[in-house]
């Protein structure tokens, strides 16, 4: 078996040296025939009738043609048509030089359009049946002739068989190779969705607490000499951010996290349930937050729950960092029909284009899980001073949204 494999790979390397085996193979067969009487006493007579000087010169000629039928198939199937017809007209016996034109036909039917092969076929078997039967020494309805019909028509359909096996593997292949590539872009735009979710996470729970821790250090640093106690204070609050912070990245990272490690947390917890919790985290780094619910507890999609509670959070942020001393903030989350509307405004005479144009990625981050939501954002300043950042979001999100919180 490995000797028939690696001949195999040998003749698919050098196709040349397959066709002279070929070539050789098939002037065997026609010389074979030449000397074969097929009408003996005792069957088959071999060397009864000899072939003609002409006859073996036609027959060499026509195997030596099949060597290169791979290069030039109809030039080739011309000059074995032609050895064919002169030797049909002259030669005794006439069979064995067309084996080589329904060689040639074969290979034609097989390398070219069905239609080319209609065309070449009809022409090569009524030519060569037509000159036999009109030209040659037996009578027209010999079998030999009918058997030239037989012999073409044979060639003609095998190699149309071949050349339309051949277009269907290859449309198999390039299915398969497209299929895999498919799999492959899709993999990897999965890949970046998930990156970018996680950045997004990352971003707002960072952004947050370390705004947040470093409003009460400043606060520390102020107050240490003068005021030791508001400083026990401010540094409690730090302790309390930076624990909040730490749960919320260990969650965070837990996504990253393989299928056959301990079970973590998949998404982190959080939500407009812990809302208030939120406003007080400002509340205690000098940021007075109101906030008005008008959701009648509606129960929302988590990825809903979750984009509402990261877009206060980060409004509150930027509110914090940008809006100046004695600003304030409210948040109202209202559900108004199918959608759920939050806003967050503040008055800070220190808020600017700065807040909305920044080099962070807080409000892209916002309008970004919006956008996968299908809801909108409208951000920018207030008139007489201050930033409002306003979200409209469907309860009823989409699957696919719905699967893959952002």
């Amino acid at each position: 078996m490995s000797t028939l494999r690696r001949a195999r790979y040998q003749f698919k390397a050098h196709p040349l040296t397959l066709d002279a085996v070929i070539a050789a193979a098939v002037l065997l067969c026609m010389i074979s025939s030449a000397f074969a009487a097929p009408d003996g006493d005792h069957g088959v007579d071999w060397g009864a009738r000899p072939p003609n000087t002409l006859s073996l010169l036609l027959m060499v000629l026509a195997a030596a043609a099949l060597v290169l039928r791979r290069r030039s198939a109809l030039a080739v199937l011309a000059a074995t048509g032609t050895f064919a017809l002169i030797e049909c007209v002259t030669g005794d016996p006439r069979a064995p030089v067309a084996m080589a034109a329904v060689i040639a036909l074969y290979t034609v039917a097989s390398t070219t359009d069905r239609a080319t092969t209609w065309r070449v076929g009809l022409l090569t078997m009524t030519v060569l049946t037509v000159a036999a039967m009109a030209a040659g020494p037996l009578p027209w309805y010999a079998q030999e002739n009918i058997a030239l019909v037989a012999w073409t028509g044979i060639g003609a359909t095998a190699g149309d068989a071949v050349r339309s096996h051949r277009a269907y593997v290859r449309a198999i292949r390039e299915r398969a190779e497209r299929a895999e590539r498919t799999r492959e872009e899709e993999a990897r735009r999965r890949v970046a969705e998930e990156r970018l979710r996680i950045a997004r996470e990352l971003h707002d729970v960072v952004a947050h607490h370390i705004a947040l821790v470093n409003v009460q250090a400043g606060v520390v640093a102020h107050v240490m000499d003068r005021r030791p106690d508001q400083a026990k204070e401010a540094l409690a609050h730090v302790r309390e951010a930076s624990r909040s912070a730490l749960d919320e990245l260990r969650a965070t990272v837990g996504l990253l996290r393989q299928s056959d490690d301990p079970a973590a947390p998949t998404e982190p917890a959080s939500g407009l349930g812990r809302l208030d919790e939120l406003a007080g985290t400002f509340r205690n780094a000098g940021l007075p937050v109101q906030v008005a619910r008008a959701d009648q507890d509606t129960e929302l999609p988590a990825a809903v729950d979750l984009a509402a509670y990261r877009i206060v959070q980060e409004a509150l942020t930027n509110a914090q960092k940008h809006a100046g001393t004695g600003a304030k903030a409210e948040v109202s989350v209202v559900r108004v029909g199918p959608n759920i509307e939050v806003s967050v405004l503040d008055d800070g005479a220190g808020a600017s284009a700065e807040t909305g144009t920044g080099g962070g990625h807080g409000l892209l981050g916002m309008r970004e899980r919006v956008t996968a939501l299908g809801g909108t954002l409208t951000t920018g300043p207030r008139y007489g001073g201050g930033f409002r950042v306003h979200a409209i979001l469907p309860i009823q999100t989409r699957a696919g949204a719905e699967r893959k919180p952002v």
